[in-house]
This record gives C-alpha cells, structure tokens and sequence, in this order.
C-alpha cells in the first residue's frame, strides 16, 4: 500500500477515486509521563515520552487509513494529511487525524 501526501503517484496512474477516507486514534497522556515531561518543559530540551506518544497516535491513524483503503479495495491513498489536536479538560488527550484520497493504481 502506497501512502503519500502528494496528490499523485510518480511512475503510476490512478486508475479509480473509490472516496476521502479518515484514520483516527485518541490516546490520553498518564500522570508519570506528565510529571516527567513538567521536568523537561522547566529545563528545556525535547519531551522523549510524548515524542512517543505522538508517534505511536500518528502510526495508528496511518494504519487505520491503509484498513479503510484495503476495505475500499484500493491499493493506495494520495493527498494524506496529518492533523494534531490536544482535547481534555486539562488538555491531557491527544487526537491524531489522518484523512486522504483512497484510489486503485496501475
């Protein structure tokens, strides 16, 4: 399965538009992590524990766009965007958004 974030594919023609397809995950930041991550907002540098996190969402809503796409009987997705969104009363949910175009290519 082809996934790109261009509107084509170099080298293949698509052959079908089967429809905008979506992936979605949420997953909720935990309290170790958080008091963890105050450490590192208070004397700098980069946060590993949420750059996990967000990897892990952004994967997750990547394969739930393939699965859609596999459903629709395409063999890729062009036009991928990715949006981030932090939800929760304390802004403690992340939501990862990945939508695009399910299309049959030669």
């Amino acid at each position: 399965m082809i996934v790109t974030t261009t509107p084509n594919i170099e080298g293949h023609k698509i052959l079908e538009y089967r429809g905008i397809i979506h992936g979605e995950t949420i997953l909720g930041a935990n309290f170790v992590r958080d008091f963890m991550a105050s450490f590192t907002d208070f004397f700098g540098g980069r946060s590993a524990a949420y750059e996990e996190e967000l990897s892990k969402a952004r994967m997750i809503a990547i394969s739930e766009l393939k699965e859609r796409a596999q459903a629709l009987g395409c063999n890729a997705v062009v036009g991928v965007d990715i949006d981030y969104e932090v939800l929760g009363q304390n802004n403690g949910m992340l939501m990862v958004t990945a939508s695009g175009t399910a299309v049959v290519i030669d």
